[in-house]
């Protein structure tokens, strides 16, 4: 299992502990002088995709230059020495999270290395299901592995290919490669972006001037005010050089199972994912709740700040007043003391605090995006009450977390999920609200534009359903299979 993270959790997106932590951001451009400086501006608009490290490798004509850093972006990316170091009209950046790999300066991407054709820099956001099994093989190779990321699998997969050319090596390597990853690599010539086949991971092409842009979300686009394009379709894989953009598709065509929970969580609220904005599905979602799960109430009050549009669509759809009956403190930071247990059980004060003169005598709706373990539901519901509200009721944007996720987002083992382990009474009873209600898989489907879930999904949706699309090879043979993490084996730490 992944890490937990030590950085604070970025403004724009929720800070509960209790939701699934989020994933890796990446950004690249081609074609603009000051490529270093809009690459950090882009991770930063990404930053809610990963708090732990970042790294940018920029392309100058003759050489390669990066920094590597633990950290958040602002902190790591502000001085005139760095960026001046990162000269070049070419370069790729990404924040990450780790679902895999130790939060380590050897983890941290984009990853470089030299190979007989020359340099190569790689950037990934996802998580490769067969990566342990294929570093076994690649060790029993004589392969010599300078990272725990999966991300160094593909690097030693394109060192061996027996192809020529880098796009036909990177194109040999991805083919015994499983699971959910979008990727971002860089050579000496070319800006090269690519897809998994189902496209679970996100990725858009946006243009500046002349300039090509590949990135996670299309809120880093507008950050530098470039123009959104298109979306890489999956299992496409573009290259650009100084001939523009070209395109080629290699891989075997598959349903498509764009990860849904990009729309109830990961996304920044401002981006447009498939076609689709993100605040407008949270309110139509929150609309969908409303109508499958109405309530006589007094306020809606979401959980902050993921819990914001669903609360509003849910606002707007019953007739019920929203109101900001939770105020969170987006300056926590990490924590500055070691707290006896006492004032450690006050801990979600430091990130909420309850709005008591809106709470008092109120039948209170409270709507956030997941409960995962459910504690910090249980703090929040028990604050709520001790403000004075005489009705808290719980209402779920997402259908129960049931199974853990092994493409690129980081959820407990299923033994620690709520949904996992309980029915909705006993998880209504465990968190202390008068009713709780999550949002149908249908009615899901809906808010995001489909009639409903049917037994092709257009979505990844297996951290409800357990209906896994991509084969989990290194977890195959385990009856409880566990989130790869390859500190665990001694043998390759």
């Amino acid at each position: 299992m992944a890490e937990t993270p030590k950085f604070p959790a970025h403004p724009y997106l929720g800070s509960n502990p209790d939701s699934p932590k989020d994933e890796c951001g990446l950004f690249g451009i081609y074609g603009m002088s000051d490529a270093a400086t809009l690459t950090a501006l882009g991770m930063h608009a990404l930053q809610h995709r990963g708090q732990e490290s970042g790294g940018i490798v920029a392309f100058d004509e003759n050489q390669f230059n990066s920094h590597r850093a633990i950290g958040l972006v602002g902190d790591n990316f502000n001085s005139p020495e760095v960026m001046q170091g990162l000269n070049g009209s070419m370069a790729v950046g990404h924040v990450r999270y780790s679902t895999s790999g130790d939060t380590a300066l050897r983890n941290v991407q984009p990853l470089f290395s030299e190979f007989k054709f020359g340099g190569l820099a790689m950037a990934h956001n996802g998580n490769l299901t067969n990566a342990y099994t294929l570093r076994k093989k690649l060790i029993d190779r004589g392969c010599i592995f300078q990272s725990t990321s999966d991300t160094e699998t593909i690097i030693h997969l394109i060192a061996i290919s027996e192809y020529s050319r880098v796009i036909e090596r990177i194109t040999d390597a991805l083919s015994h490669v499983e699971g959910a990853y979008s990727l971002i690599a860089m050579t000496q010539k070319k800006l090269i972006g690519l897809r998994d086949s189902h496209g679970v991971r996100p990725l858009v092409i946006g243009k500046l001037g002349d300039a090509y842009i590949l990135t996670s979300e299309t809120c880093a686009l507008d950050i530098i005010d470039a123009e959104y394009v298109r979306d890489v379709e999956p299992g496409e894989i573009v290259m650009i050089d100084e001939d523009g953009l070209t395109s080629v598709k290699p891989f075997k065509k598959r349903p498509s199972r764009f990860c849904i929970f990009e729309y109830i969580y990961f996304a920044r609220p401002d981006s447009v994912m498939e076609d689709k904005n993100v605040y407008a599905c949270r309110k139509s979602i929150g609309a969908e709740m409303a109508r499958e799960h109405a309530i006589d109430a007094d306020l809606i009050v979401p959980i902050p700040d993921s819990g914001v549009p669903a609360a509003i669509g849910y606002s707007e759809e019953s007739k019920i007043p929203f109101e900001l009956g939770i105020i969170r403190n987006h300056y926590v930071g990490r924590t500055f003391i070691e707290p006896s247990d006492q004032i450690r059980h006050l801990g979600v004060r430091l990130k909420h605090n309850a709005n008591a003169a809106y709470l008092k005598g109120k039948r209170v709706i409270l709507v956030d995006d997941s409960i995962v373990r459910g504690t910090t539901s249980l703090k929040i519901v028990e604050m709520v009450r001790n403000a004075g509200a005489s009705e808290v009721h719980m209402r779920i944007s997402s259908p129960p977390t049931a199974y853990s996720c092994f493409y690129g987002i980081d959820t407990p083992e299923r033994s620690q999920l709520m949904a996992s382990n309980m029915n909705l009474d006993e998880m209504r009873k465990h968190i202390g609200v008068d009713s709780l209600a999550f949002i149908s898989m249908d009615g899901l489907y809906r808010a995001v534009g489909e009639l409903k879930r049917n037994d092709d999904p257009q979505y990844c949706d297996a951290c409800f359903t357990g209906e896994y699309p991509i084969p989990l090879t290194d977890h195959q043979d385990q009856a409880e299979p566990n989130l790869l993490t390859l500190l665990k084996e001694p043998n390759i730490s």
